[in-house]
């Protein structure tokens, strides 16, 4: 069924064609859209009005190119762990919005668990990232504890 361009529907009402539109561009951002029309089964036309609804409803919430770090600068990649002092609401929303705004913060994520939240960071070095946590996190009184787990190998999953 085709989606005019200004149907915005929730996730819920998206249908098989709709996830084999996503998946495929999960798996490659930069498919042309005469091949990802190809290979979900659907006209060029189709493919597009449906690929542009999917974009309003947020179910594609943009496009970007994966970048290997060391090409930055900043081959070391660490998965930090923060447990806050505090838990009220203001508390918890504070340190979210300056945390994704540190340098070399890749990704924040807002967990349940022993630890608040974990902070994917990216640095130079290990000094770089010593400095990280000690100039950004530490002095934080928002913050109890932090726990840093060294990323050795990062391989991308389909999902």
């Amino acid at each position: 069924m085709p989606v005019a361009p200004n149907d915005v529907r929730p996730f819920a009402a998206l249908d098989d064609t709709d996830r084999a539109i996503l998946a495929e561009l999960a798996a490659d951002g930069r498919l042309p859209n005469n091949a990802l029309a190809e290979r979900v089964g659907v006209a060029p036309s189709t493919c597009l009005t449906r690929t542009r609804a999917l974009r309003e409803c947020g179910a594609i919430r943009g496009f970007h190119a994966e970048v290997d770090p060391a090409a930055v600068g900043l081959p070391l990649q660490a998965l930090v762990s923060v447990r806050l002092a505090a838990h009220e609401r203001a508390a918890v929303d504070a340190f979210r919005a300056r945390s994704v705004r540190l340098p070399g913060v890749v990704s924040v994520f807002h967990v349940a668990g022993a630890e608040d939240y974990v902070l994917h960071v990216r640095a130079a070095s290990g000094d770089a990232l010593r400095d990280f946590v000690l100039d950004h996190l530490a002095v934080d009184p928002a913050v109890q504890h932090t726990q840093t787990s060294l990323i050795f190998e990062q391989a991308r999953g389909m999902g």
